[in-house]
């Protein structure tokens, strides 16, 4: 059984997002090349796990990091499992199969202070596309959400009687996030003003290029980058570095982690948990500074 058969079930079966599903049939292919220029075969039926970690070694001796190894061997247990499902293959070989360690990382984030001074500051511009990223800036600081998640917003999930945004998240997934006062008028001001311009092109999506159209991730992305640019000397400014800053800071606070996992949209609370250590890690510096035989 083919790879298009497995892009065609994570696609529509699965609803991975198209990002996804691209990148496990990159893995896949970069699989079937190795397994064909070294073993001659890219029938399932003959592939063990004695090939599959040949493939592991090669990506490793390619300096690829555990992560990005694991990632690849994650494409490829789904597929196996989708082989099992089928009926192609009787035998998971990926069984015998261990995945190399990886370090934890902590989610990198913004401090709560240099979050501040940047609304304070870069901001004092009116205009159309100033206003635009202020709120393309507040909002992902306000909920946490994904690059993906903003691009897809329309007017229409925005609730200000009640007070929310709905938000399609991985695998077709709506939830609901809180909106808070500030952010409820940030988008107000930004709705308003877009309304005001002078777009040939009327399309239903909330953020919009100068020209009207649909905005990108590329742009948004540089929009972000830019601004991050402006009061932080992180190596990563990117749109992802936001929702690590708000589980953080609402951590920090005092907020429960469920409450996070579910405005997060992560499928589990492990995916959450990752932000406590953050909290931990600010704990014993305050445990450190404040006691006297610290």
């Amino acid at each position: 059984m083919g790879i298009e058969s497995f892009v065609q079930y994570i696609r529509y079966e699965k609803r991975f997002s198209q990002h996804t599903v691209k990148a496990y049939q990159r893995d896949l292919e970069c699989f079937f090349e190795f397994q064909s220029n070294l073993f001659q075969t890219t029938d399932v039926k003959e592939i063990n796990h004695s090939m599959i970690r040949s493939w592991i070694v090669s990506l490793m001796e390619d300096k690829l990091s555990p992560r990005s190894v694991n990632r690849k061997i994650s494409s490829l247990k789904t597929y196996y499992k989708f082989l099992l499902r089928s009926g192609a293959i009787s035998v998971d070989p990926l069984l015998k199969v261990q995945s190399p360690k990886t370090s934890k990382r902590l989610p990198v984030f913004v401090d709560k202070e240099k979050m501040e001074k940047l609304f304070e500051d870069s901001f004092q511009s009116n205009d159309f596309e100033s206003t635009r990223n202020k709120t393309i800036l507040e909002l992902f600081y306000a909920t946490g959400m994904r690059l993906s998640e903003l691009t897809n917003l329309s007017v229409q999930d925005i609730d200000f009687s009640g007070n929310t945004i709905k938000v399609l998240g991985k695998r077709n997934k709506e939830r609901l996030i809180p909106l808070t006062n500030s952010i409820r008028k940030t988008l107000k001001d930004y709705i308003r003003i877009k309304a005001e311009q002078d777009f040939s092109d009327s399309n239903p999506f909330l953020f919009v290029t100068k020209e009207g159209k649909r905005i990108y991730h590329k742009l948004v992305y540089r929009i972000v980058t830019q601004l991050l640019g402006e009061v932080t000397t992180l190596e990563r400014k990117s749109p992802h570095i936001l929702r690590h800053t708000f589980a953080t800071h609402m951590l920090n606070n005092g907020a429960d982690i469920n409450s996070i996992k579910e405005i997060l949209g992560h499928a589990n609370l492990s995916a959450t948990q990752v932000y406590t250590h953050n909290t931990i890690e600010k704990l014993k510096q305050v445990y450190k500074q404040a006691h006297p035989r610290a």
